[in-house]
C-alpha cells in the first residue's frame, strides 16, 4: 500500500495503534489539546506516557468542541513498543478518569490516518421537549419547555439534504477554504417522555454546523420560521439569518466511517 503525501513514510515500521473512544466531554474543553484547558487529547496522551515513558502524538478524527460528547471517537497513534492492543486497552482504561473509556484498541495499517482517511462522521443532537426538566440526564439534552412542532421540523430536514454551502451554519470567526459539505442522511427521532434525536451523516462539517442546524430546526419547530425560510436561510449563507448556536451538551459524536 502506498502512503499519501500527508501520511507516514511508507518505509517506517512503528506500529500503528487504532482507538474508538468513548466520553461524557461535559469537564473537558473539548477534544483537541488546549494550553491551560483540560482536553480529552490531553488526557489519553498523558496516560499513553504514563505505561510507555515516551511523549506519543494521538491523531483524532476531528475535533469536538468544549462539552460535546462521544460514543464513537477515532483516533490512532504510533508507538515502538512490544505491548499488544489489548494490554493497551486495560492499562489506558485503568488510567483514565471515568468520563473516557476505550472502547477499543486495534492494530491499524500502517498508513492509517484517522482524520484524513475518515469518509464520513454521524453525530446526533438530543432535545428534551417536556414541560419538566431533567435531572438525571440534564447534561446530555437541550432542555426546551415550549411544544415543538415535530412534523414540521422534519419537513425541512430534505433541505440539507445532499451538497450544498453550509456557510449559513458556519461558526462566526471560523473560516474554511470551502464551506460547501455532502449530507448523507438525516432523521429526527421520537423517544419516550419528550425525547427527540436528531441525526446527521455527513463527509465532513464545519465548526459548530450541527448545533447552528438544530438551533435553527428549533425556531422551525417553534413556528418562528417555515420550513422554505429554512431553506432560504441554508441558500443565503449568511450565518445571521440562522437560530441560535444550540448548546454543546446535547451534541454526541457517534461514529466514523472509513
Amino acid at each position: 500500500m502506498i502512503c499519501l503525501f500527508y501520511k507516514v513514510d511508507p518505509t517506517q515500521t512503528m506500529p500503528n495503534f487504532r482507538l474508538t473512544i468513548e466520553y461524557d466531554g461535559t469537564a473537558y474543553h473539548g477534544w483537541q489539546r488546549q494550553k491551560n484547558e483540560r482536553t480529552i487529547q490531553e488526557e489519553i496522551e498523558n496516560a499513553l506516557m504514563t505505561m510507555t515513558r515516551e511523549k506519543i502524538a494521538v491523531a483524532g478524527s476531528g475535533r469536538t468542541d468544549a462539552g460535546v460528547h462521544a460514543w464513537g471517537q477515532v483516533a490512532n497513534f504510533r508507538c515502538d513498543t512490544r505491548l499488544t492492543p489489548e494490554i493497551f486497552q486495560k492499562g489506558l482504561n485503568s488510567l483514565l478518569n471515568k468520563d473516557i473509556v476505550i472502547r477499543e484498541c486495534l492494530m491499524a495499517d500502517e498508513c492509517f490516518h484517522a482524520r484524513y482517511d475518515a469518509k464520513s462522521k454521524t453525530y446526533q443532537y438530543r432535545i428534551l421537549n417536556w414541560p419538566i426538566r431533567a435531572a438525571i440526564h440534564r447534561q446530555y439534552a437541550w432542555f426546551i419547555r415550549q411544544e415543538l412542532n415535530i412534523g414540521t421540523m422534519r419537513s425541512a430536514l430534505p433541505h440539507i439534504m445532499g451538497i450544498h454551502d453550509f456557510k449559513a451554519f458556519e461558526g462566526t470567526g471560523s473560516p474554511r477554504s470551502h464551506t460547501e459539505r455532502r449530507v448523507l442522511h438525516t432523521d429526527l427521532l421520537e423517544g419516550n417522555e419528550g425525547y427527540l434525536t436528531f441525526e446527521i451523516e455527513a463527509d465532513g462539517f464545519l465548526r459548530f454546523m450541527v448545533r447552528n442546524i438544530v438551533g435553527t430546526l428549533v425556531d422551525v419547530g417553534l413556528g418562528k420560521i417555515t420550513a422554505d425560510d429554512f431553506r432560504r436561510i441554508r441558500l443565503s449563507k449568511d450565518r445571521s439569518q440562522a437560530g441560535a448556536t444550540a448548546p454543546p451538551h446535547g451534541l454526541f459524536l457517534m461514529g466514523v466511517q472509513y
